[in-house]
Formats: C-alpha cells, structure tokens, sequence
C-alpha cells in the first residue's frame, strides 16, 4: 500500500488504510498561519496579566513573553525557538502554581503553541498534563 500525501502539520496525524479504532479520543490543535500564531501568543499575555503573578515570577514570565512575541513576528519563526520560550514560561507558571489556578484561560493558548509546534511540543503537553 503506498500513501501519497501532501504537506501535513499537526501533534497527531493518522493516515489508516481501512478500518481504525480509537479508544479514548484523539484531539489536536492547529494554526493555519504566522498571524494566528501571533494572536495565541497574545491570548497567552492577556491570561498572563489576569493571573496576576506573584512578584517573583511575573518578570520572568514578561520577559519570556516578550522574546516568544519577537520570534512569532519574524517572517519565519524559528519553532525550536519558540519551543524553548513557552517551555520556560510553562515551568516557571507551573512552579508558581499559576498554572493550575488559571486553568483554561492560560492552558489554551499555551496547549495551542504546543500543538503548532508539532513535535517540538509535545515536551510543553507533558507539563500540562497532556
């Protein structure tokens, strides 16, 4: 059997010839360009801000922020750079706690970065829980 299939992006992507089960479910998140990937980043800063962070994590944090939003506006971002951002955002909101007690509102956009980074990314789910 021989598959002949164009450009795929994504966490999961099952090419089955036949039949196929799943237990459990299958999700994934994508993001058709540079400016949605832009618009996550800036749903990221906004639960950011209202979770208000605790003073010795809150600097930190922005400054991730700011470099991630640098690299995301470049015409073509560098994935591993940003991987290594939103891994280091995700620890320090983790360490924190923030991350529990904002939920959805920061796990979202952080999963939907996550899930942009394709492989890259899956580290990031792994400290959500995912």
């Amino acid at each position: 059997m021989v598959f002949n299939i164009g450009n795929q992006q994504g966490g999961v992507v099952n090419n089955v010839a036949g039949d196929q089960t799943v237990h459990g479910g299958l999700s994934g998140h994508l993001t058709a360009d540079g400016r949605d990937v832009r618009s996550l980043v800036g749903d990221l800063r906004a639960a950011v801000e209202q979770a208000q962070l605790p003073p010795a994590v809150a600097p930190g944090v922005r400054a991730e922020l700011d470099s991630l939003d640098t690299e995301v506006n470049r015409p073509e971002p560098d994935r591993e750079a940003v991987a290594g951002r939103l891994t280091r955002i995700t620890r320090m909101l983790s360490t924190a706690g923030d991350l529990a007690a904002a939920g959805a509102g920061l796990i979202g956009p952080i999963s939907a970065l996550a899930g942009w980074l394709g492989a890259l990314g899956r580290p990031i789910m792994h400290l959500l829980g995912g």
